[in-house]
C-alpha cells in the first residue's frame, strides 16, 4: 500500500515541476543500467557513488550521481586509450632487415 502512496505523491511533484534530489539504490540501478550484483561490486571496490544515510534508508544524491558518472567516464575514456596504445605497440614493427628479406624473397 505505501509504494501507491509514493507513487501519487511522485507523480505530484512531477506535475509540480519539482524535479527529484535523490534515489533510492534500486532506483539508482535502475537509472544506470545496473543489476544489484554489479552495484554491491562496485561498492566494495570503492568504484560506486557516494551513499547518503537518511534516518534507516540509503540514498544516492543527484550530485552524487553526477560525480560517479564523471568519474566513470573518465575510467572508460582511460581504458579505451590503453586499448588503443595496447593494439598499436602489439602491431610487429617492421624492420629495414624484415623489408630486405621480404624484397628478396618475392625476387
Amino acid at each position: 500500500m505505501a509504494s501507491i502512496k509514493k507513487e501519487i505523491n511522485a507523480e505530484a511533484l512531477r506535475a509540480k515541476g519539482i524535479p527529484r534530489k535523490s534515489w533510492s539504490k534500486l532506483e539508482f540501478c535502475a537509472r544506470n543500467d545496473l543489476s544489484e550484483g554489479a552495484y554491491r561490486e562496485l561498492q566494495k571496490r570503492g568504484l560506486g557513488p557516494d551513499e547518503t544515510e537518511v534516518l534507516d534508508r540509503i540514498l544516492i544524491t543527484v550530485e552524487a550521481e553526477n560525480k560517479w558518472l564523471k568519474k566513470n567516464l573518465k575510467r572508460k575514456d582511460k581504458a579505451e586509450k590503453a586499448k588503443v596504445t595496447k593494439a598499436a605497440s602489439d602491431k610487429p614493427a617492421r624492420t629495414k632487415s624484415a623489408s630486405i628479406k621480404a624484397a628478396s624473397a618475392e625476387a
